[in-house]
C-alpha cells in the first residue's frame, strides 16, 4: 500500500484559475462548425455560438480563451474581420489546409463568446507579418473607452464600451511559423512592438506575454530573458506530446500497451522541463516577477483517416485523459511560477474537449478531467507527496501515480490521484497531516487504454461516483483501478 501525505500546514502558491485555459484557433472545425455556426443556422445558437458548446464550456469552469492562433496569428490581419460581414476581406489560411477563410469571426465575435462563457480573453497579436502600427491600433480598437479613431470605428462596428483584454501575446512561435527569428532578433523585435501596446484604461493592465521555448530549447529562454525579461509579464512554452515522431506520429485510438507508455511518459517530460526553464528564468528574474506560461500543450496524433491532413482531427481516449490529468497535476505543483496554461485545443483539432458533427456534440475523456479539476482553480496549494513505483516499458517510464492537493477558503481538501498504470490496481492510504477528517466523497474517471466516446455512444467514458475506499480518523484508504483519474474531497 502506498503511502501519500497532504499537509494543510504546508500552504503554497495560489493555484491560478487560467492555468486550466483553453486554445481556439482558425485551424480545421476548432472555430468554424466548432465553437461558431453563424446567426443563420440551423444548429442551435446564440449570436451565431453553438448553445451546446457554450454551455459544455461553462459546465467546466473554463477559465481564459486563447484566439486566434497559434500559426493563423501571424497572419491574422484584424481589420479584416470587422464590420459588416459582407464586406469583410477573405484570406487564404496558408498554415491549415489551405482553405478560404471568410473572416466572419473575428473581434467582436470572439468577445461574445467569451462573454457567453464567461471567460477572460488571452488574444495573440501578429508580429510575424503584421506592423507595429497595426498591433498597436488593435490594442486600442479593443481597449479605448475615449474619442480616438479606433474607438469610434469600434462604435461604429457596433460596440460602444471598450473590453476588457486581460492578456497578450506579442507573436506566436516566431522561431517557426512566426518568422523563422532567432532568439536575439525575437528579443529585439518583442520590445519594440510590446512598447506599443499600450494600457488605454486605467481598469485594464494588459499582461504581456512573449514567445517561448519550443519544448526543450533552453537557449531561446536564456537569450529572452537576458534581452527582454524586464519587459514581458509572461513567458510562453510550447509542448506537444507526440508518442512516436513528427513524421508518424501514431493512431489516436489503435495503439497497444508499450505505446501507451511512450506516450504517457513523454507527456510526464514537461516537469523536467517546466524545471529547467524555471531555473534559467530564476537566474535572470531572482524576484520572480515574470511568470512561465504555457499556452500550447497536449497530444498530438495522426489525423482520423479520412479527414483533411491540415485539419488535425483526432479523436481522444482514456490514454489522453490521463495526460491531461498528470499534466494538470504537473502544473499545480509549479503554481508558483505558471500563471496560464491553453490545452490545444478546444473543439475539433488536437486534444480537443469536445468533438462536433453537424447538430451533435461529444464530450471527450479530457473534457470530464478538466470538469473534475476545475475544483482547484485559485485554491491554496498544499504541500503533499506520494510513495510510488514505476510504470511502463523501455520506451518509457514514469512514476505510478501523480498528485496534488490544494485546499480552498473554507478548509476544504481537493486531491486528484493518477494511476497511469495499464493494468495494475494500486492502493494508497492517504494522510491528512495533523487533522481529524469527518468525511471524504470521491468520483472517478477510468476505463481501458484506448476507451473513447464516439457519436454512437457518447457516454463510453464519463465520470461517475467512487466509492473503493474507506474513510480513517485522518484520512482514508483506497484502491485505484488500472488507467484512472479520482478526485478526493476531504472536508475535515
Amino acid at each position: 500500500m502506498e503511502k501519500y501525505l497532504i499537509n494543510p500546514n504546508e500552504k503554497k502558491s495560489q493555484i491560478s484559475k487560467d492555468i486550466y485555459g483553453n486554445f481556439s484557433e482558425h485551424l480545421g472545425r476548432c472555430i468554424y462548425e466548432g465553437l461558431y455556426v453563424g446567426e443563420n443556422s440551423d444548429i442551435p445558437n446564440v449570436n451565431g455560438m453553438r448553445i451546446d458548446v457554450v454551455n459544455a464550456l461553462k459546465d467546466m469552469g473554463l477559465p481564459v480563451l486563447r484566439w486566434p492562433g497559434g500559426c493563423f496569428a501571424d497572419e491574422y490581419h484584424w481589420e479584416d474581420g470587422v464590420g459588416p460581414k459582407e464586406n469583410r476581406k477573405k484570406m487564404i489560411n496558408t498554415h491549415w489546409g489551405g482553405v478560404t477563410e471568410d473572416n466572419s469571426f473575428g473581434t467582436h465575435e470572439f468577445f461574445e463568446l467569451c462573454g457567453q462563457i464567461g471567460c477572460d480573453a488571452y488574444i495573440t497579436g501578429n508580429l510575424g507579418s503584421g506592423s507595429v502600427r497595426e498591433m498597436s491600433e488593435w490594442v486600442e480598437y479593443m481597449t479605448f473607452g475615449g474619442d480616438s479613431p479606433m474607438s469610434n470605428l469600434r462604435r461604429k462596428n457596433g460596440r460602444e464600451e471598450p473590453w476588457r483584454v486581460k492578456y497578450f501575446a506579442v507573436g506566436n512561435e516566431n522561431w517557426g511559423c512566426g518568422g523563422n527569428m532567432d532568439a536575439y532578433y525575437y528579443a529585439n523585435t518583442y520590445k519594440k512592438y510590446a512598447t506599443y501596446v499600450r494600457n488605454y484604461d486605467s481598469g485594464n493592465r494588459i499582461y504581456k506575454v512573449a514567445c517561448g521555448p519550443n519544448g526543450e530549447d533552453y537557449r531561446w529562454t536564456e537569450e529572452l530573458m537576458k534581452t527582454a525579461g524586464r519587459n514581458m509579464d509572461g513567458l510562453a512554452l510550447h509542448y506537444y506530446t507526440i508518442t512516436h515522431n513528427w513524421s508518424k506520429k501514431g493512431s489516436a485510438t489503435e495503439f497497444n500497451e508499450d505505446e501507451y507508455y511512450a506516450c504517457v511518459s513523454k507527456a510526464y517530460k514537461i516537469d523536467e522541463i517546466i524545471r529547467r526553464h524555471l531555473e534559467i528564468m530564476n537566474r535572470y528574474d531572482p524576484a520572480k516577477r515574470v511568470d512561465l506560461i504555457i499556452d500550447e500543450w497536449g497530444t498530438w496524433h495522426d489525423v482520423e483517416p479520412g479527414t483533411n491532413p491540415g485539419f488535425l482531427y483526432q479523436q481522444n481516449t482514456m490514454r489522453d485523459a490521463v495526460v491531461a490529468a498528470l499534466s494538470l497535476n504537473i502544473f499545480n505543483k509549479h503554481s508558483d511560477r505558471i500563471r496560464m496554461c491553453n490545452i490545444a485545443q478546444t473543439i475539433n483539432v488536437l486534444q480537443a474537449v469536445a468533438l462536433t458533427d453537424g447538430d451533435e456534440m461529444v464530450l471527450t475523456p479530457t473534457y470530464f478531467v478538466f470538469k473534475m479539476f476545475k475544483d482547484h482553480q485559485q485554491n491554496t496549494l498544499l504541500g503533499s507527496h506520494v510513495t510510488t513505483d514505476e510504470s511502463g516499458c523501455e520506451q518509457g517510464r514514469l512514476p505510478t501515480l501523480i498528485e496534488s492537493a490544494s485546499e480552498d477558503e473554507n478548509g476544504v481538501i481537493y486531491s486528484t490521484v493518477v494511476n497511469t498504470s495499464a493494468t495494475d490496481k494500486k492502493q494508497i492510504k492517504c494522510q491528512v497531516a495533523d487533522s481529524s477528517v469527518k468525511s471524504v466523497k470521491a468520483e472517478i474517471l477510468t476505463g481501458k487504454i484506448e476507451a473513447y466516446n464516439s457519436f454512437d455512444n457518447k457516454e463510453a467514458v464519463k465520470t461517475q461516483a467512487f466509492y473503493d475506499f474507506e474513510t480513517t480518523a485522518d484520512g482514508f484508504t483506497a484502491e485505484l483501478p488500472p488507467c484512472s483519474i479520482v478526485k478526493f474531497i476531504i472536508e475535515k
